[in-house]
């Protein structure tokens, strides 16, 4: 672990190669592969808290893991009860993903807090930043787990879903060192939180055709996925003729493509069949079952509606023509989420005195703020990210642009006055 702290003062672009270094210091915290595999209550979610806990501590902050699976930094006026602004994002990746996506949202603020203490200001509230344990929902057919826990939405039935091994999420928190049945005392109360900022790579290309470091975002997509089951018959593949076949996989292949086909002539919807899993998967087995996740993201509700209805409507046009049984379950649903108007206005401020454009554009990606805006007003500040990649290997953000962040959030700071 290194023990480079910031210095008191500090050269244009120093702030940002600080903060390149720390992540790719915690992008070492992964599974064996290309990028960053770190998903939520791995080893490797363990093994880079202390890493995150030291960069708390330099920021001023007490560390301690909650129940939820989030690693938690506080001040002291945040630890006494003080009106609290709460930052921070996901310390989770999506597998072999980048170093940026979500850890950014966490190194950075901490940083600029860092940065803040070493020229002696001191900020009239509570300060917590949060490394929220799991956003992407790799792992468990559930998301946003920790950002849920501290607005106080968590269900049962969340801390019942199972990762593919069989293994529940209250077992692996359990295992992780958490209390799950303490989980509802994670909620904090909406009278002493400010708001929610989260910094985070933009995952578009908009900012880079603007040639602008940063953006301000004005709101969070919707986003829902549906798990499909799509169940045929095996049987021999050398002896069994085509026509009696009930092949589950020919038939997910021909709904993939009804599904695309819907997707690419539907205007503000995207989406996407992610991730497909086929029984028995044997070379000479004609496969018996399918089952496969859909996602569908629009900034409009009536838009993702005809979207959900559309595909369910082809997909049982597929399962009936080819003598195939269907099931579609809606695992999570999250409607679009406008960032508060204040924050925004703040946002802008901060950028024009660092003298930065300000523009605002749309996340087309889900966050921790979806959640969030259950306890409090939230705001979101988009990075710059190269060619617009993201959950990738390659993933990558400039130094520059990183120190330009970082002093946005420390002029923002300084002058937050909420309404």
């Amino acid at each position: 672990m290194t023990d480079e702290a910031v210095p008191t003062t500090f050269a244009r672009g120093e702030l940002g190669q600080i903060l390149l270094d720390r992540l790719d210091e915690a992008a070492e915290y992964s599974e064996p592969g290309p990028g960053v595999t770190r998903l939520f209550c791995s080893q490797a979610h363990h093994e880079v808290l202390p890493l995150i806990s030291t960069w708390m501590k330099r920021a001023g902050l007490t560390p301690q893991l909650d129940a939820a699976g989030n690693l938690v930094g506080r001040c002291p006026k945040a630890q006494a009860g003080a009106k609290t602004l709460i930052m921070g994002s996901h310390q989770d990746s999506v597998i072999e993903g980048g170093k940026y996506d979500g850890m950014l949202g966490v190194a950075l603020p901490l940083l600029a807090l860092e940065a803040l203490d070493r020229q002696s200001v001191t900020l009239p509230y509570g300060i917590e930043v949060v490394a929220f344990g799991d956003e992407e929902g790799v792992r468990f057919p559930t998301t946003l787990v920790g950002s849920k826990a501290l607005a106080g939405s968590v269900t049962p039935d969340q801390l019942d879903a199972q990762d593919p091994e069989g293994i529940s999420l209250r077992e692996a928190l359990t295992t992780f060192g958490c209390t799950p049945d303490d989980i509802p005392a994670v909620a904090r109360n909406p009278d002493r939180t400010l708001g929610f900022l989260e910094i985070h790579i933009e995952q578009g290309p908009i900012l880079e055709q603007r040639n602008h470091a940063v953006g301000i975002v004005t709101a969070l997509t919707g986003i829902e996925r549906h798990q499909v089951t799509l169940s045929g018959k095996a049987g021999h593949a050398g002896t069994t003729p085509m026509e009696m076949r009930s092949d589950a996989l020919v038939g997910a292949a021909e709904m993939v493509l009804a599904i695309d086909h819907l997707l690419q002539d539907t205007a503000d919807l995207v989406g996407v069949v992610g991730k497909l899993d086929v029984h028995p998967n044997a070379v000479n087995v004609i496969p018996a079952q399918v089952t496969f996740t859909i996602e569908l993201r629009s900034p409009e509700a009536s838009i993702r509606k005809y979207g959900r209805e559309a595909v369910t409507t082809a997909l049982e046009k597929v399962a009936k023509r080819r003598g195939l049984s269907i099931e579609i379950e809606n695992t999570y649903s999250a409607d679009a989420v406008a960032c508060a108007d204040w924050m925004m206005t703040a946002l802008e401020k901060a950028c024009t005195k660092v003298g930065q454009p300000a523009d605002r554009l749309f996340s087309g990606a889900g966050h921790d703020g979806l959640a969030m805006q259950l306890l409090t007003d939230i705001g979101m500040l988009f990075v710059r990210c190269k060619d617009g990649l993201s959950h990738h290997p390659d993933e990558a953000i400039s130094a520059d642009d990183g120190d330009i962040a970082i002093r946005i959030v420390m002029a923002f700071l300084q002058q937050l006055t909420p309404p």
